[in-house]
């Protein structure tokens, strides 16, 4: 049987997009949808009902049986609580299927059972689910069966966002709104609305399901918390962009599939550049859409690997010593009539919008750098940032020659009057065709670039939420237009005006403009003397949040409350040091019941080996087992110390009240203990028997897939 699809016919086709809501809507009703989408108007119960059951009817048709309400709370993942259709049974004994407006509308989940930092006591449980209309409903296929999923805001009974989504929407309207009053100063007024667009891509390893069954660390932590290195790593960069196996391209066509029938648009697939990496990126879409469907993806990519017998490891460092996975969120600004403001044009210097635009971005990114930061901090980040291609913690803008070029005219001389021009790339080959070069490259050390008409922020971890990020980016973007406009709509000669804040903009925030190797020691000393930011660790990242700078700019806009801030970095504190101790707790399991009895059972055979050859022949040479014995019962006993201190640090940790200090204690005493007691063990590795060793090797797990 084949196996063969078009993917033009099956694209979409669990979504309820607006091919279908046209299709299947009255028009009255279809035209009032769009002004609640489009204009922020408010949504009758009236027009929610014909819209709800025209919704369970067509996923009914798909086999749905149940609803639910999918949001984002702050645990990482998604949520939802399941309904059936099915109403109270009539006389008859038949029932009836039916799903109303206020149900599509409003939710009920319990919110003192979700992080909540505070806002929420556990005797306070009410919280409510809002339907986010602008994110298509889908119907999700799977073992279950068919469940309609709408995508909803979470927010507790007293108003406060509990989720990603809610700040998310605000942080939208907010860039919206400032974007607008930049345009009108411009002339422009056709433009209606302005979106900010993402394109997060997603890095992830691939491993056998089998052997990572094998893995404690892998099943409760998702990183192998022991493992010594293979004699191949990456070093022969053969895996990058290399053939995909068999059995691996199987699996990314079902993952394809998937995703193509829930409409998100996956266009790039191929190998990174860790054995068992690889990446996956979608066509851009709108900001709200983006976080929606990168959710999806990565439910996806953990659903269909284990059809293929695989398991999708979404953390940021999952083995040591190669490369770690990222998720490049690249963001631009586009008009609802096909503007994008990040589009230099061919002559950027005489595009004096684009450069209006540009510095504002600049001054953004220079006076929150710790805040854009801090949206990145995750546990695993810690592991990942600053080596193995991952961009380091220092916050920089990179521009290129040509963009680098204009800047520095407008700062040196206070105009910009050319632009660099992209020259032809001659191959040699007269076979092969001459091109014209780009006018700038692209530097892979960034943690900010501008890539052409986007910046790609490459910080973000690949199992977080791309909402952090742009939820800060949008609105510190929205606060510098917002600053801009006050200037330019109090000038009396406009262009004169918006000249001058260029080169002030421009001279004011270059010193966060680098195009350089962001992992030169060089660059380290040169931030520093720069007064930039190096902030290694998420712990010390998180207090951006309530810096008063970030509580003004995120309360301008309605974003935060200072109140949800504050709930936010109880959060992050807390999920820290749970991170650490479930590690720490996962360390001392498998070192005490698995890795230390098969080190003994292995120090006893090469005892029984010596006794064994000295009773045989008392003049042969034991000076190899000896040697062994010696050193794996050094080793043994270094990590039964070990043990014994990570046990007594854990369990202290674990007395403390939850926040920052139980955080730093987490940090500097708990991981210290644990990596003092993996050196040890992954040296024992590399000396034990592979017969007596008691889980896959990293070897094992990496490449044989």
């Amino acid at each position: 049987m084949s196996d063969y699809f078009n993917v033009a016919d099956i694209f979409g086709e669990n979504v309820f997009n607006d091919a279908v809501m046209q299709a299947r809507l009255p028009k009255k009703v279809y035209k009032k949808l769009h002004e609640v989408m489009e204009e922020g108007k408010e949504l009758d119960l009236e027009t929610a009902d014909v819209i709800a059951h025209e919704m369970k009817e067509w996923a009914i048709e798909k086999g749905a049986t149940h609803y639910t309400h999918w949001f984002q709370p702050l645990t990482g993942v998604t949520a939802e609580k399941h309904d059936s259709f099915i109403t109270a049974p009539m006389s008859n004994g038949k029932v009836l299927m039916s799903f109303s407006g206020k149900e599509l509308i409003k939710g009920e989940p319990d919110a003192s059972s979700f992080p909540s930092g505070g806002l929420r006591a556990t005797f306070e449980a009410r919280g409510y689910t809002a339907w986010d209309c602008t994110s298509p409903a889908f119907v999700r296929q799977d073992a279950a069966g068919a469940t309609l999923c709408i995508p909803t805001a979470f927010c507790s009974y007293t108003g406060e966002a509990l989720d990603q989504k809610t700040p998310l929407l605000r942080s939208m309207e907010a860039i919206n709104d400032q974007a607008l009053r930049l345009l009108r100063l411009f002339g422009n007024t056709t433009s209606k609305k302005v979106t900010p667009s993402v394109g997060p891509e997603q890095e992830y390893f691939i491993v056998d399901r089998e052997k990572y069954l094998q893995r404690k660390d892998l099943i409760f932590t998702g990183r192998t918390l022991f493992g010594a290195m293979p004699p191949k790593g990456q070093e022969m960069d053969d895996h990058y962009f290399g053939a995909i196996r068999e059995r691996i391209a199987a699996y990314m066509k079902d993952v394809n599939k998937e995703l193509w029938k829930l409409g998100v648009s996956a266009k790039t697939q191929h190998n990174e550049v860790a054995p068992a990496q690889h990446e996956l990126a979608p066509i851009y879409a709108e900001c709200n859409v983006a976080v929606d469907n990168n959710q999806l993806i990565m439910e996806t990519l953990k659903k269909v690997a284990g059809r293929h017998g695989l398991q999708c490891l979404l953390h940021e460092k999952p083995f040591a010593g190669v490369n770690g996975s990222g998720k490049h969120n690249n963001w631009s600004i586009t008009t609802d009539d096909g503007i994008n403001l990040l589009d230099p044009g061919a002559t950027p210097h005489e595009n004096v919008q684009f450069l209006m635009v540009l510095t504002c971005i600049l001054k953004a990114i220079d006076e929150h750098a710790a805040l854009l930061r801090a949206s990145a901090a995750d546990v695993g980040n810690d592991h990942r940032l600053g080596a193995n291609e991952a961009p380091p913690a220092i916050l920089s803008v990179y521009l290129g020659d040509q963009l680098g070029d204009v800047i520095n005219q407008l700062v040196s001389t206070g105009a910009a009057t050319h632009s660099l021009e992209g020259e032809k790339l001659e191959t040699g080959v007269k076979t092969l065709p001459d091109f014209m070069k780009d006018a700038t490259d692209r530097n892979r050390t960034s943690p900010f670039a501008f890539t052409g008409n986007k910046f790609e922020f490459r910080m973000v971890g690949s199992q977080d939420s791309v909402a952090q990020a742009n939820i800060v980016l949008n609105t510190i973007v929205a606060e510098a237009f917002s600053d801009a406009c006050d200037i330019l709509e109090k000038a009396e000669d406009f262009e004169l005006a918006v000249h001058d804040l260029i080169k002030t903009y421009a001279k004011d925030h270059q010193r966060v403009v680098f195009n350089g190797n962001g992992y030169s020691d060089e660059w380290v000393a040169e931030a520093e003397k720069r007064g930039l930011p190096n902030i290694k660790s998420m712990v010390d990242a998180i207090p951006a949040y309530i810096a008063p700078e970030s509580v003004a700019a995120f309360e301008k806009f309605g974003v935060f409350t200072k109140a949800e801030l504050t709930s936010r970095v109880e959060i992050e504190y807390e999920t820290y040091a749970k991170t650490i101790n479930i590690e720490a707790k996962t360390m001392i399991d498998v070192a005490g019941k698995q890795i230390i009895p098969a080190v003994i059972r292995y120090v006893t055979s090469l005892g029984e080996s010596v006794n064994t050859v000295k009773s045989a022949c008392a003049s042969a040479d034991i000076s190899v087992q000896t040697g062994l014995l010696t050193k794996c019962s050094a080793l043994l006993a270094q990590a039964q110390n070990a043990l014994t201190k990570l046990e007594e640090v854990t369990a202290e940790g674990g007395k403390m009240e939850e926040g920052r200090d139980q955080a730093v204690y987490y940090r500097d005493t708990v991981k210290a203990a644990m990596d003092a007691l993996r050196a040890p063990v992954d040296e024992l590795e590399m000396i034990v028997d592979k017969d007596v060793w008691p889980m896959p090797s990293y070897g094992d797990l990496i490449f044989e897939v």
